[in-house]
């Protein structure tokens, strides 16, 4: 009888195996088989038992099966074009099948072309993650520093001297490195563990767009109070790109009707278990970043902090196996996090107030209230309509 030749990756492919992380424990056994005996169609029967088990097809939900409140209203007719666009986005986005509800902040918007996650939506995918549901910008948030005793003027001095906006990271000599037990998380996780170099270059920068670092004083007290606004930056992206990478070879699989944008990792794979935890990491950076900046803020004004909490809006949270997904939506329970205070932060505009609220964990809006940075329109159809006008 002739004897199978050696077993290798090539060799399961052309089986009918996807490549996956399987292959590096399978083939060994395979082999071992293989020099003890096995025929062919012996080593074939084997490597389909130690292959993982095929997640069967899913297709698309039917249109308008999946429940979702809305909660935007409209008055003119630039807020009912706005709405449309939203409520057509989230109708298709919910059509996905790992989804079981959705909702609709006051202050949402369209983010994308259909199908896309509106900013201030919020979709419940049970036993799933889908990282585009998220957005590139992880854990994007704001924190607040309440100041005993401090001048704003001088504050918003120090903190424009501290911070680093725009793109790239600090230059060498002038890095912050962040704490220890965040760069252990990065060390420890398979997917971040390359990410380390970055996590310390990008550590204490906000980037660009609608980020911000704001000075003000509270209405209650008077007290200064430093709020910043950015999420995980390059690393965040970084982790964003891999987690897309890993949710579209698990659509091809199983559900190749689903947009791109949507896809999906299996929560409880080990694809999913290490993302999820990638995940906790970086928002533990995203939390350390804030408050770094904050903290320099303070060591220049010899300044004293009597209060501080913040929370993120572009973040997966969980309960139970349904895995809460906001973009531009704030978690407003209790207990959504180790670390959550109840309260919330609504920034508005550079006109209006950043308010601090209490958590209600409204059903109807899956347990989230909005971020406060929607818009009815873009920044360029806002150029577009301002040309010619004096600023």
């Amino acid at each position: 009888m002739t004897e199978p030749p050696a077993i290798d990756g090539h060799a399961l492919i052309a089986w009918g195996h996807a490549p996956g992380p399987w292959f590096a424990q399978a083939l060994p056994v395979l082999e071992t088989a293989r020099a003890q005996g096995v025929d062919e169609k012996g080593l074939q029967a084997l490597a389909r038992a130690l292959a993982p088990p095929k997640h069967p097809p899913r297709p698309l939900a039917p249109a308008g099966e999946t429940p979702c409140h809305v909660s935007l209203d409209a008055e003119t007719a630039d807020e009912a074009a706005n709405r449309a666009k939203v409520i057509e986005s989230m109708e298709a986005l919910l059509r996905t099948p790992t989804l079981v509800a959705g909702a609709v902040m006051p202050d949402a918007c369209p983010s994308g072309p259909g199908g896309t996650i509106p900013v201030g939506g919020v979709a419940a995918a049970k036993g799933a993650i889908h990282p585009g549901l998220h957005s590139a910008d992880i854990c994007c948030s704001v924190a607040i520093t309440v100041l005993a005793e401090a001048d704003p003027r001088a504050a918003l001095d120090a903190a424009s001297a501290v911070t680093h906006f725009g793109g790239g990271g600090r230059q060498r000599g002038q890095q912050i490195r962040p704490p220890t037990e965040v760069m252990e998380g990065f060390a420890a996780n398979p997917i971040l563990a390359r990410l380390q170099s970055t996590a310390i270059e990008h550590f204490a920068t906000q980037g660009d767009g609608n980020h911000f670092f704001y000075v003000g004083r509270l209405a209650s007290t008077g007290q200064t109070a430093l709020v910043t606004h950015h999420g995980s930056r390059k690393p965040g992206a970084m982790l964003y790109k891999r987690g897309m990478e890993l949710a579209e070879a698990h659509r091809r699989r199983v559900s190749p009707e689903t947009q791109k944008i949507n896809a999906w990792i299996e929560a409880e794979s080990d694809e999913g278990r290490a993302y999820w935890d990638a995940l906790q990491t970086m928002r533990a950076w995203t939390k350390a970043n804030h408050f770094a900046l904050h903290d320099r803020v303070m060591e220049a004004l010899s300044a004293r902090a009597v209060d501080r909490f913040w929370n993120e809006h572009n973040f997966v949270f969980r309960r139970g196996d349904v895995y809460l997904h906001g973009k531009g939506a704030t978690p407003a329970w209790s207990d959504y996090a180790e670390d959550a205070s109840g309260e919330v932060l609504i920034p508005l505009n550079m006109a209006e107030p950043v308010l601090i609220a209490r958590g209600r964990d409204a059903d109807h809006g899956l347990g989230f209230c909005p971020h406060g940075a929607g818009r009815d329109f873009s920044r360029s159809e806002h150029q577009r309509r301002m040309a010619g006008i004096p600023v």
